[in-house]
Order: C-alpha cells, then structure tokens, then sequence
C-alpha cells in the first residue's frame, strides 16, 4: 500500500516537473602523494574505455627558447621544458650557425657586421696616423 502511494507521489511530481533525484557521483583520487592545488598537480577528469573516471595529469605549458639580445623565438628549437633538452642529442638542441640556438640570424649577422666595421675603423685609424706621421716628416725637410 505504501509503495503504490510512493509511487503515485512521484508520478504527480513528475507531472509538476519539480523533482530531483540523488545521483551517486564517482570519486576519483590523485595517483601522486601530492594532493595540493598546485601549477605541478592539474590534472583532467577522463572516462576510460571501462566506463570509470581516471585522473590524467597534465604537464605545464613551456614557452619557447628566446634570442638572448632581441628576444625573439628561435627557430628550429623545440618548445620543451628545461630538464628535457639534456636528454635531446645535440643535432636538436642547436642551430648548426655560429650562436646557433642562442642568438637569432639577425643578431648573428648585426655581431659579424659590428665587429667587421671595428677592425675596419682601426685600420682606417692605423693608416690615418700613419699618413699624418709621414706628412709631419715631409714638411720638416
């Protein structure tokens, strides 16, 4: 008798559509002995093929190697967190170009123009000196 009236006062707030049925929610536990919220322990709630939820954690995001002068990405290099480039061969930590993997082309070439116009204006300096020597000598005699 009970259950027929239970059932019937379901039925009536079924049609009033003001209802709410208490859902058991699967809990999931970390698999780490870390269990603060810290940028090291996010993770991601996924259902497995087996129809239960896992945890899955996620890696921090990795900016990309930078030129030392200009700050710009460098290219070639792979956008890979620190401690992972020791275990890269060396082929794919570096550029093969003088400051390769370091500096930008741009950079590279604005060092080799900037040095090569130094050794010139010493030269050009070394000569002028010496052409004001010899003319000192000459308008002695």
């Amino acid at each position: 008798d009970r259950v027929i009236v239970a059932l019937s006062l379901l039925l009536h707030l079924h049609r009033l559509g003001s209802y709410h049925f208490a859902i058991m929610v699967q809990r999931i536990t970390y698999r780490r002995q870390n269990t603060f919220t810290t940028t090291s322990n996010k993770y991601q709630k996924v259902k497995t093929p087996g129809g239960r939820l896992s945890m899955q954690y996620s890696t921090k995001k990795v900016s990309v190697p930078k030129c030392g002068d200009c700050g710009r990405r460098l290219h070639g290099l792979p956008a890979i967190a620190a401690f992972k480039y020791s275990q890269l061969r060396k082929a794919d930590r570096t550029v093969k170009r003088a400051y390769g993997g370091s500096r930008c082309h741009r950079c590279v070439r604005e060092r080799i123009v900037r040095a090569f116009l130094i050794e010139e204006h010493k030269i050009v300096k070394r000569v002028s000196k010496a052409h004001a020597k010899s003319a000192k000598k000459a308008a002695a005699k």
